[in-house]
């Protein structure tokens, strides 16, 4: 029983297996690294693009516009005369999109 095991194994060769985890990494690169690259890439464009005068949420949620931006850091103004300095990378892409993407009201 034994030796029929072992012949089983070695039928196939070593192709098959190159061709499997060849597969393996595409998928790792199609479904993990490509979009995370491109979600990486677009935040990175969305914060080059703060202007003032926008409607801006940070990522721990707080609304306010823009008064100021600067090369690493943005003022947030909250309420009148109440201003925030925010790191570029605390303002939230997609909480932001959403809160342009509804009508004023």
């Amino acid at each position: 029983m034994q030796t029929i095991l072992l012949q089983a194994g070695q039928d196939g060769g070593l192709m098959p297996q190159l061709l499997m985890f060849g597969a393996i990494i595409l998928v790792f690169y199609f479904f993990m690294i490509r979009p995370q690259q491109k979600k990486a890439k677009d935040q990175k464009k969305f914060r080059e693009e703060l202007t003032k005068g926008m409607f801006v949420v940070t990522i721990g949620g707080l609304h306010g516009k823009l008064v100021a931006v600067e090369d690493d850091t943005v003022v947030v103004e909250v309420d009148k005369g109440v201003r925030l300095t925010f790191d570029k990378s605390a303002i939230s892409t997609e909480a932001t999109a959403k809160l342009n993407q509804q009508p004023n009201s």
